[in-house]
Formats: C-alpha cells, structure tokens, sequence
C-alpha cells in the first residue's frame, strides 16, 4: 500500500492537461481562464461624469459663482465642443466630461433660473470626474489560471472581449460495476441494490467544471466489462466504481490488464477507500474506485477533485485541509490514514459514532471530513484537528 500523500503524486503525474478552445463570452462562465487575456480599449474610454449636474471649467470654483449653461452631455451623446471661461454643460451619470470640463458640480448644489445657474454655499468638494483608464488600459492582463465567475465575465466584457480562451472540460468515463446494481427508477431484484456512487460522482465531477458521462453499469462478466470498457474510449479519465479488489467476482483489474492498462498503482493506505487503482488504458487516465458508496464519495473528494484541477491548470496539489477544535473526544487512530464523516457546527468538530463505509445516510448528513493522520493518538474536546470540508 501507498500513503495518501504518494497516491496524489502518482495520479497528478497520469493527469493531462487540457487543450485550449476558444468559446463565446456567454459559454466561458464556469470554465477555468486557458490563456492570458488582454483588454482592447481603455475603461472609460473618456473622463466621465460621476454624478448628474453641470461641468464647468473651474476646478476650485467659489460658492456664488454664476455660470451660462450652453449645451448638454448624457451617456452616448457627448457636448461637441470645449467649454470656456464662466459656461457650463448640463451633465448627466456616465456622460463624456467636454473638454475644458475641470469638476461637475452635482444638481442638489445648484440653482437654475433659465440658462443661469448659481453655485450655492457648502459645496461638496468631490470633482465627480472618473478619469479615462481608471478602471482599467488597453493592454491590461487578467491571468489565466481562474475559473471564470459573473464578475469576470462582466470585466471580459467590458474589456471587449467576444472570444474567451478556456481550457476544454475534461471528458470524464463514469462505469459502475456489478450484477447487484440498478438504475434509479428501475424495479430491484431480491438480490439488487440502486446504483448511487455514479450519480454522485456525475455530480461533483459536474461542480468541479468536468464533463462527465455516465455509460451503462457493467455486469460481472468479463465480455460486458469489455464492451463497456470500449464506449469509454477517447474520454479524458475513465472513472470505474467496484470490481477493483481481488475477490472472484471483481474483474475490473483483470480485463483492464488484458486491455493493455499501464497500472500505477493499487491500494492505499486510508479508511475508507483501500482499493483504489489507477493507471493508463487506451491512452486515457484511469481510475478505480471501491464499490462501497462511502469509499467511492471520499476518494472522489480526496482524488478526483484534485486531479480535474490538475487537468484544468488550477494546481497540482491536494485540496487544502482546514482546522476546527473538536467538540467530542476521539480515540486513537490505527495504521491508515481516516478520513471520519464529521459535521462542523458552532460548538467545533463532531465525527459520527458510525463509520461503515456503506452508510450513506451519515454522509449525507456530513458537512465535513475529519482528517485523521496515521497512528494519530487519542485526541481530546478543544483539540485543534484538520478537516475538508464537504
């Protein structure tokens, strides 16, 4: 067996990077930033007005002054000349400030009487001129490495920017294997229990900006197991769930070695989650998951998260660990790293009393998971212990 720490390494080093497509500004929310982007234009492209009011030519001007208003400026529609010695331009919000335009004097410091206006006393001494280029140049970089949110679309867009380069979602295989499984919806036998491990992993693998597909479950026969195998083909990873141990029914390991798997590795030193495999077949990476529900959701988190950030240039490194007090005493921990279903609360860190890795009724009521190093001693309520949060 290999630790936690030595399985991560193994696995970044399987993992490929991404090709870079090019998509439209309204496809690229959610997608990690490919390459650096640089912006086309100055923001604002002119000194715009700040506020509604009138712009005069003083930028220092003394409560009484009077001003002749000789034309108007809103956004989209600029004053078309300078403006001289004692005039004034009605302004509005985001309109270009004319030349000559030193300060725009808000509307509520202002009388009016026809073409007249007349600064009153108290003035606000904001010039309420947003520069050209204060909010970003032409040329400006925004990083790739990022995934892409609403506030950075919006600075995309405003950088004008219409082709986003992004990294391609990485195509991921989910197979799940065993004669004991159904699809949800469909009517179990005696014997058969609901497919759950692929739907979550479809959907963290979904959250974590992959493309997942899910392929039909693949019996415990040796031809279906192949058949199946082969619709994975061309995928990015190939996600397997069960059949990677060593009892007589679990064939995964087999057929992907009959298949030509370059494996890596097999079995790693953690609760819950021992049989984990991973490799290369048919020039995608490979991983196999353990058939227990519990197992397959904490490796997905504890793996597969990492490696779909490695795919899409986010970082080759695990998910970080936070820290919490405990609120409950635990006992010492045995020869394999543990990774406890706990939930965080205001009182600290509580791992729950059942740990089977069948249950996924204590996973779901889980909002963390309580990091447990090998041979950790007993540990007592107020300790500080590490923890991912789920």
């Amino acid at each position: 067996m290999i630790t936690v720490s030595e399985a991560l390494d193994q696995l970044f080093a399987l993992a490929p990077d991404m090709p870079v497509d090019h998509v439209p500004l309204l496809q690229a929310a959610g997608c990690v930033l490919g390459a650096d982007v640089t912006a086309r234009r100055d923001q604002p492209p002119f000194a715009a007005s700040a506020m509604d009011g009138y712009a005069i030519p003083d930028a220092d001007p003394q409560p009484g002054a009077t001003f002749r208003v000789i034309g108007e400026a809103a956004a989209g529609h600029g004053f078309d000349r300078p403006i001289g010695p004692g005039e004034a331009v009605r302004i509005f919000t985001g309109a270009p400030v004319p030349d000559g335009g030193m300060r725009v004097i808000i509307q509520e410091d202002v009388t009016r009487d026809r073409d007249r206006i007349t600064l009153k006393a108290d003035l606000d001494e904001n010039r309420y001129i947003r520069p050209a280029g204060g909010d970003f140049k032409r040329g400006d970089v925004v990083t790739a490495g990022r995934v892409l949110g609403p506030n950075d679309i919006a600075l995309l867009a405003a950088m004008n920017i219409a082709i986003v380069p992004v990294r391609r979602k990485p195509v991921v295989a989910i197979i799940a294997t065993g004669d004991e499984l159904v699809m949800p919806g469909d009517d179990p036998g005696p014997d058969q229990i609901i497919a759950s491990n692929s739907f979550g992993l479809h959907a963290l693998l979904r959250a974590a900006g992959a493309a997942p597909r899910m392929l039909p479950i693949a019996r415990d026969d040796t031809d279906a197991l192949r058949t199946v195998l082969d619709l994975a083909k061309g995928a990015d990873l190939v996600l397997t769930i069960g059949g990677a141990s060593v009892g007589d029914h679990d064939l995964v390991a087999r057929v992907a070695g009959d298949l030509g798997m370059e494996r890596a590795f097999y079995k790693v030193a953690m609760r819950p989650g021992k049989p984990l495999m991973a490799g290369r077949l048919h020039g995608s990476m490979m991983i196999g998951l353990p058939g227990n529900p519990v197992s397959a959701m904490v490796c997905g988190h504890v793996f597969v998260l990492p490696v779909i950030r490695a795919m899409l240039g986010l970082g080759r490194a695990p998910v970080p660990l936070h820290r919490a007090s405990l609120a409950a005493p635990l006992p010492a921990n045995g020869p394999r790293e543990h990774y406890m279903r706990a939930h965080l609360g205001a009182d600290g860190l509580t791992a729950f009393d059942r740990q089977d890795s069948a249950l996924l009724s204590v996973l779901g009521a889980a909002n963390a998971l309580l990091v447990r190093p090998v041979d950790d001693p007993a540990r007592t309520a107020g300790e500080t212990v590490a923890y991912l949060p789920l």
